[in-house]
């Protein structure tokens, strides 16, 4: 079982050779394993390998099957597991190199591989739709070309069905089993399911065991042969049935430590049935993001926020409203094709069910049931193991009957919750497949909805604090007091000792460094408020006040940086918006306006008022990025460290943060002793923080308690943290704040030769860093 891992970022500019050469500098820093990202066959060229298209081959440009198990060799010898990044939901659409789907394709529903792939093949009148075409297919006929037995189209190769060949290209095309569209018809017409709302990632049904066995064959073997010793799961969310997936990869496995990327809402707990180790982490950045945040500060800053940029309640005024927007928008656009493949099943079943209740419901109250309980979703998805009506709950559809004026029609809420609470009953009923297929589509549909509502839109119009705005988090509630987080610990220790836990990954917006920083505004936010007013008044122009809100606070989180890094995630942050541009509609004169407000602003001389702003309170801010790494890395589970994130590591969202790592950092500083004498502790008394471990509280006494946060790990390791510096100074620093020790002597890990028992002054713990990680000494 690992004891803390370290991600790594493979591609091609950084292949397994290269993770081989940082083994040893890795294995010194005290990590028990390396997280790898994906490593089966991807898309040429890919940075992520996320677009898997051969499950049975390792990734030849990383140095195929021979390199990773060079690798694997390499980490055994300086005492290294390995753990892998499996994708079971989905595959790239690209046929010319995803074997599985040619031969779809080639032969259509009959193919022996068509079961792979989850095509509604009725929907698509027998064929399935491909949106690779730049426009209407009457104006890309010059880009079409017949080339032997294929069909070239653009960049794309596609098979063609035997015989076809010959045709004029109006019947080839109609002959085929699938049929090449314009890319914006996707959104209404797709017959595939897919990745979120990314159409190059085409979904696979790993819940058929012949599937199952024919895309996990190969990381199946590199577990048995010792060459992997755990995993890493995707994005289980969009599968069909994750507790079956769960359970026979557990069983395939062996019982291998596996977590899952499951994203908890707040007040959310793992399935207790799942057969993992837990989560990938995103449940413990919140907490200890919201650790370090100021929640009263942070309800003032949401008020200046307010009165600076006016923004509408339900376009990033208020953040309730800003996610149900988002919401509406998305179903009706970018997952318009999910919803009406919903609609049509819930259609379908109430049409044919023997249930006389379920009968005479119009399609259209179906479809605006489905909607409205969709929208009021407040977790990912409803599972098989749990309780459903805890997720698609009553308090909902009463609101959701709010949508209909006739009550008789607004029973369709009533149809449709019951469909989805209710066990789908007796497998041999003419209805149970309808019911079956409905509730796994629902819940499929809103964990898309669920991420790309919130994460993918609202996340990038409600700014207030961008530091709350991240994977997991809550920014309508983003503090979290110490007792919050002590008992988010005991019950992680108790229920799920052996989760990952993260703060910086290769999915967060911001990198923890980044986000320590944005969190100190809440303990300044007048002083913050006024400098974004006074830097705005400079100039002649800007774009919208919420981006000019988000601008600012991106420079003071990341720091002196490159104009193209700023301009580029700005650019990404308003397209995410979709309120002025977006992916797909973009003005370019909004966009252009940006980019010149970049330049002219936060990259331009203005940016040195926020850089000097920014070095004033870097005593505050260094006192949350080493709180921020000492907590993770000493809380319980098993914590991750993202590549390069050992030290100072400022990082925006991707692909600004998936960029190749050096090894050795170049100026190795604080934070990266910090990291190593944390997980070197953790490595030489593993019983302190594994399974059997406690994590018990520290109460602080006197006038400055509220600003240390301290517990134990099984009484053998003290972790002690400055909690929001800077009302700490402005209140008078600890005066007389003393830190009741436990019985026994305590080395300063950092500072061996300090030595502590009893009653310590907080002044004095914390003299040389904002920080402190004490070890029971070995005469005690």
């Amino acid at each position: 079982m690992p004891t803390a891992t370290y991600r790594l970022q493979l591609q091609p500019a950084f292949p397994f050779s290269a993770a081989a050469a940082a083994v040893p500098y890795l294995a010194s820093l005290g990590v028990s394993h390396l997280h790898l990202s994906p490593v089966l066959e991807a898309v040429p060229g890919s940075t992520h390998g996320y677009d898997v298209v051969d499950h049975t081959r390792v990734r030849a440009e990383l140095g195929g099957e021979e390199g990773l198990r060079a690798l694997a060799g390499t980490a055994r010898e300086h005492g290294l597991g390995l753990v892998l990044d499996i994708v079971p939901n989905h595959m790239a659409l690209a046929p010319r190199h995803n074997h599985a789907l040619w031969e779809v394709l080639r032969e259509g529903p009959k193919s022996p591989y068509a079961r792979w792939f989850d095509i509604d093949w009725a929907a698509g009148d027998g064929r399935v739709l491909l949106p690779l075409l730049g426009g209407p297919l009457g104006t890309q006929t010059e880009h079409l070309r017949v080339d032997g037995d294929v069909l070239r189209c653009h960049d794309h190769v596609l098979p063609l069905r035997a015989g076809t060949a010959g045709l004029p290209l109006p019947e080839l095309l109609d002959a085929q089993w699938y049929r090449p569209v314009w890319w914006r018809l996707a959104r209404t017409e797709l017959n595939y399911r897919r990745f979120f709302s990314i159409s190059e990632l085409i979904g696979v049904r790993v819940e058929d065991p012949e599937v199952f066995d024919a895309t996990h064959g190969k990381i199946l073997q590199l577990l048995e042969e010792g060459v992997v010793d755990g995993l890493r799961v995707d994005h289980p969310d969009g599968l069909a049935d994750p507790d079956g997936y769960l359970a026979r990869l557990h069983e395939a496995s062996g019982g291998r430590w596996t977590v899952v990327e499951k994203i908890l809402a707040d007040g959310e707990h793992l399935p207790a049935s799942w057969p993992v180790a837990g989560t990938t982490g995103y449940d413990a950045l919140r907490q200890v993001d919201g650790l370090f945040t100021d929640p009263d500060g942070a309800a003032e800053l949401l008020a200046e926020y307010r009165d600076f940029a006016a923004p509408q309640p339900d376009r990033g005024g208020v953040w309730d409203a800003t996610v149900r927007r988002a919401a509406y928008k998305v179903l009706t656009h970018e997952l318009a094709t999910e919803t009406d493949r919903l609609s049509r099943v819930a259609a379908r079943l109430c049409a044919t069910s023997p249930d006389l209740a379920l009968r005479d419901r119009a399609p259209w109250a179906l479809r605006t049931a489905l909607e409205e309980l969709l929208v009021r979703m407040r977790v990912y998805r409803p599972y098989a193991s749990g309780d459903a009506a805890l997720a698609i709950t009553e308090e909902a559809a009463a609101e959701a009957r709010l949508a209909f004026v006739v009550p008789q029609e607004a029973a369709a809420v009533d149809i449709v919750r019951r469909l989805l609470v209710e066990p789908p009953g007796d497998p041999a009923a003419p209805d149970h497949d309808d019911r079956v297929e409905l509730r796994t589509r629902f819940a499929q549909t809103a964990s898309a909805l669920r991420a790309k509502s919130v994460e993918d839109t609202a996340f990038y119009r409600y700014v207030p604090l961008l530091s709350a705005t991240e994977v997991g988090g809550d920014p309508g509630r983003p503090g979290v007091s110490p007792r919050e987080f002590h008992a988010h610990c005991a019950r992680v220790q108790r229920d799920w000792p052996l989760t990952g836990t993260a703060v910086t990954t290769h999915d967060t917006k911001r990198s923890a460094d980044v986000r320590a920083a944005l969190a100190v505004l809440t303990e300044c936010p007048g002083r913050w408020a006024e400098l974004v007013a006074e830097l705005t008044r400079q100039q002649e122009s800007v774009p919208d006040g919420q981006l000019v809100w988000a601008a600012w606070q991106t420079v003071f989180g990341l720091g002196p940086a490159e104009e193209e890094r700023v301009r580029e995630a700005l650019l990404k942050h308003v397209r995410e918006a979709g309120m002025y541009t977006s992916w797909t509609e973009r003005e370019e004169p909004y966009e252009e306006a940006v980019a010149a407000f970049v330049a002219a602003g936060p990259c331009g001389p203005p940016g040195d008022r926020v850089a000097a702003f920014r070095k004033a309170l870097e005593p505050h801010i260094r006192a949350n990025v080493l709180g921020t790494a000492l907590v993770h890395l000493t809380m319980p589970g098993v914590p991750d460290v993202y590549q390069g994130a050992e030290g100072e590591y400022r990082a925006l969202v991707d692909p600004d943060n998936r960029r190749p790592a050096a090894f050795p950092p170049p100026s190795p500083g604080e934070k990266d002793a910090l990291t190593a004498a944390a997980l070197r502790l953790r490595a030489r008394r593993p019983d302190a923080f594994g399974p059997t471990a406690a994590h018990t509280p520290l109460s602080a006494e006197g006038p400055a308690a509220d600003h240390c946060t301290a517990f134990t790990r099984s009484g053998e390791v003290v972790t002690a943290v400055t909690r929001l510096s800077l009302r700490l100074t402005e209140s008078g620093g600890w005066r007389d704040t003393l830190l009741p020790l436990p019985p026994g002597r305590w080395t300063d890990v950092l500072h061996p030769e300090r030595e502590f028992t009893g009653r310590v002054r907080a002044a004095d713990l914390f003299a040389p860093l904002p920080v402190a990680l004490l070890e029971r000494s070995a005469a005690d």
